[in-house]
């Protein structure tokens, strides 16, 4: 089962989602208040139910929010960041070396998220 981990940092708070195997799924923007950052943790449960907009292809049917956006960044490597309903990112992955393993990435966030533990 995963589980949240809250951190502080020199300024705020954030939070990793990591799987049953303790690796880094996902990462959230740094919170102002530990509070903040439970509420984003919150937003990922919620929202980690949205579809994948994969960026990477030419498709034109547009995926709504909440949804996860699959991307190639100027290194080469997949990423995804979730969007709420609203369109602000609420998590972002580390880069991925090939796309399927992107994909399985956003599929941990599905599994994991809804019912991780908060550390």
């Amino acid at each position: 089962m995963g589980k949240f981990v809250i951190k502080e940092t020199a300024t705020g708070f954030k939070f990793d989602l990591k799987a049953g195997n303790g690796e880094v799924i996902a990462t959230s923007e740094v919170y102002t208040t530990e509070a903040a950052c439970i509420n984003g943790i919150e937003s990922v449960r919620k929202n980690c139910v949205g579809g994948i907009d994969d960026l990477t292809t030419a498709n034109d049917a547009e995926v709504k929010h909440p949804k996860f956006e699959l991307y190639e960044d100027k290194a080469g490597e997949f990423r995804f960041r979730l969007k709420a309903k609203n369109g602000e990112v609420i998590a972002v992955s580390e880069g991925y070396k090939t796309k399927n393993s992107c994909m399985n990435g956003i599929e941990s966030v599905k599994k994991n998220a809804p019912d991780a533990e908060v550390e």
